[in-house]
């Protein structure tokens, strides 16, 4: 088999198989960033010459598919001899006044378009015009590509830690064989090689998943209806984000600050995948009230898990799924956070070891017309219209540098990502942790969610809001050592009153304690949320 010839793993394939004009299967992100002092250049040039130094880092730059012969086996990768650069890169002046509202609308029509397939699957275009002053980078590379874990190490091949970038080594030159496709029995022997191979993986891989599964179905349960409730109670409440979807999009995002929600945290005992789906829970929630369409039920999320190992830079998806509840049913923040977290936790010990031991790499013969026909009647019969959902949004937190980085020169001030809504689950929410901050994405089908920029409202709200609670709660003071419970700290009186005002006796002490449990309660159940219109930021004032 020619060396120049990499399988996809059947988990980069079916992201190309499932792939519709309804529902493009990339993945993207933009980037704000801030030109050097005194600079005077043209951008765009810089930045196409930038990228065009550093192709050979990555190699989702320089490759493209190939089909197999009738679609009977996954296509490949080979290397594309011609690449068109001032096709991948691409320039766009917004039009005045170049508001951010116009950048958020700009990039969802971007993010509804298909990637050409006959090209290497990434484009890149650079904003200008932006009233803030600054340029803007939206990257768009397919999934088949890269999962969020390979989309960092691909930024890691463009972007420097230092404004006047690392020395980078040439490329080596190869010697070009001038054909455009493989030949059709080239293509047959490498699918027939790929899927021996497979087979032989699958089977290596059986007895784990296997084990995993009977720990699974073998744990302890009351009774058989018992199981059945359990059963029932997965299926996820039908709401407004669970329909089937156009290829029209909408989209907003918001930054927050990563030690805040670090914090909250700790304070906590949650993780900081666990603030982040409660904030989003909690923002769900209250979009949805809007409407006074709020389920009963607690809504589900489907979370991305990744298997990728430390180091590992491959250009590749290494990642399953696992489903929890996401409490949304709970008002109070701080309890719905911590419901978030014991779920986590259960979720993670019961379906740990399964979700870890399923091979992404399987035989399937025939897997592209298979797939795409089975995608392609459900999207077209619209049955996500009326099958009940197995969860509500599709919700990931890509952990990212900690440290500013550059392209071409200008510092990276933003990481704001752009993910996939699917059939079924029209809302999409992405957040990217990148230089002490938390970059929030959402990407809706705009026809379910229209005002897509009141979540993005409701998101900051509600982190602003479990912060507030956090801090007020962590500086009040203890009332019982042992247990240690952690109420909110009521406002401080002012200051000449309190030293005109005598001094209470030790008798009145357990009175005056009793008074603050009562007004700490109070406060933690009555906090005060602004309207969501009234946080409307521009760019200048986000950063």
């Amino acid at each position: 088999m020619p060396p120049r010839i990499q399988h996809l793993n059947s988990l980069d394939a079916t992201f190309l198989h499932i792939e519709s004009a309804e529902m493009p299967m990339h993945v993207a992100s933009l980037d704000l960033l801030e030109l050097p002092p005194g600079y005077t250049g043209d951008f765009y040039e810089d930045a196409k010459a930038h990228v065009a130094s550093r192709m050979h880092l990555a190699p989702l730059f320089t490759r493209k598919l190939a089909l197999m012969p009738f679609e009977l086996s996954n296509p490949v990768w080979v290397e594309d001899e011609d690449i068109d650069l001032d096709y991948h890169v691409r320039r766009v002046q917004l039009p005045k006044p170049g508001s951010w509202e116009q950048l958020e609308r700009y990039v969802a029509r971007l993010h509804s378009s298909l990637l050409d397939r006959s090209r290497p699957l990434w484009e890149f275009t650079i904003f200008e015009g932006l009233d803030s002053g600054h340029v803007a980078m939206y990257a768009k590379v397919h999934h088949a590509g890269v999962d969020g874990g390979g989309a960092v190490a691909l930024a890691g091949a463009i972007l420097d830690t230092l404004p006047e970038g690392r020395v980078i080594k040439k490329a080596r030159l190869r010697p070009r064989t001038n054909q455009y496709q493989l030949g059709i029995a080239e293509l047959a022997g490498a699918a027939a090689s790929n899927t021996l191979r497979q087979a032989v993986t699958f089977a290596k891989a059986l007895p784990t998943l296997a084990r995993a599964v009977r720990d699974i179905v073998s744990k302890p349960r009351d009774s058989d209806a018992n199981l059945l409730d359990s059963i029932r109670n997965a299926m996820a409440p039908r709401t407004a984000y669970n329909v089937a979807i156009t290829n029209q999009r909408s989209w907003a995002a918001r930054q927050v600050t990563l030690a805040d929600a670090k914090m909250v945290a700790k304070a906590t005992g949650a993780t900081l995948n666990d603030v982040v789906l409660s904030v989003c829970a909690g923002a769900m929630r209250r979009h949805l009230a809007d409407y006074d369409a709020t389920p009963a039920k607690s809504m589900t999320v489907a979370v991305p898990v990744s298997l990728r190992e430390a180091g590992d830079m491959s250009a590749d998806n290494q990642v399953s799924m696992m489903l929890m509840q996401l409490a949304s049913d709970i008002r109070d923040p701080i309890e719905r956070l911590k419901a978030i977290a014991e779920a986590s936790k259960k979720t993670k010990a019961t379906m740990g070891a399964a979700t870890a031991s399923v091979p992404l790499d399987f035989p399937l013969p025939g897997a592209p017309w298979l797939i795409s026909g089975a995608a392609s009647f459900y999207g077209r019969s619209r049955l996500a219209n009326v099958v009940p959902p197995i969860a509500n949004v599709l919700i990931s937190n890509v952990p990212g540098p900690n440290v500013p980085l550059y392209f071409a020169g200008a510092k990276m001030l933003s990481f704001y990502p752009v993910s996939i809504p699917v059939h079924g689950m029209a809302l999409n929410i992405t957040v990217q942790s990148y230089n002490g901050s938390l970059f929030y994405g959402l990407i809706a089908c705009r026809r379910a969610v229209p005002d897509i920029n009141d979540l993005a409202d409701y998101v900051v709200q509600e982190h602003e809001r479990l912060v507030q609670l956090v801090k007020k709660a962590n500086a009040a003071p203890a009332l019982d050592v042992q247990a240690k419970p952690v109420v909110a700290q009521p406002p401080a009186p002012d200051a000449a009153k309190a030293e005109a005002a005598p001094k209470p006796s030790r008798k009145a002490a357990p009175k005056r304690r009793l008074q603050l449990v009562r007004d700490t309660a109070k406060t933690l159940t009555d906090v005060p949320i602004a309207p969501a219109k009234t946080i409307k930021k521009k760019v200048a004032a986000r950063l």
